[in-house]
């Protein structure tokens, strides 16, 4: 290989991250400029990008994407390959990097996102759970637990059941 074939190198870690007390992390990952409360847990694999802030207690699994834009409350679970995007494709198209086309994600307190969702620039309320593999593609401003694609808040079944029991 000629060094016009070789590919500029540039190696993982963590670069210019701001730390509260009893944080860990997993390597291998890639986090730089990003903000990490009190006890945040990061595990392997996981990319957090510049000017992303995660509260106090959130725990971020295993191949999890964090763009930048995205804050996360407090006592939060990112799930494994959770994924965030911050680019809609408002002109048809990728943004390209121009940031002024990005928009951000906005994510409360006590907040589970189960592995393998994806969240597009949203708003999430406090105390939600969002199933595993759920696209969430509109704000969820009402507490419960959503699931699918695009994710939909289920509602509590209230229907009799046919054995004569009662739900609890």
């Amino acid at each position: 290989m000629t060094a016009e074939q070789r590919p500029a190198r540039q190696p993982s870690g963590i670069r210019d991250v701001t730390c509260g007390e009893g944080v860990r992390v997993v390597e291998p990952v890639n986090l730089y400029g990003c903000e990490l409360g009190d006890r945040c847990f990061v595990g392997p694999f996981v990319e957090i990008q510049s000017g992303v802030r995660i509260g106090a207690g959130t725990r971020v699994q295993s191949h999890a994407f964090i763009c930048e834009g995205v804050q996360i409350g407090r006592d939060c679970f990112v799930g494994h390959g959770v994924v965030f995007i911050n680019d809609r494709f408002a002109e048809g198209r990728p943004a390209g990097g121009r940031r002024e086309l990005w928009q951000p994600t906005r994510i409360a307190d006590r907040v589970s996102i189960g592995s393998n969702a994806t969240l597009l620039p949203v708003s999430v309320c406090s105390d939600v759970v969002i199933g595993a593999g759920a696209v969430v593609t509109r704000d969820i401003t009402r507490p419960g637990t959503y699931a699918g694609n695009p994710a939909r808040r289920l509602q509590k079944d209230t229907s009799p059941d046919p054995a004569g029991g009662s739900e609890a």
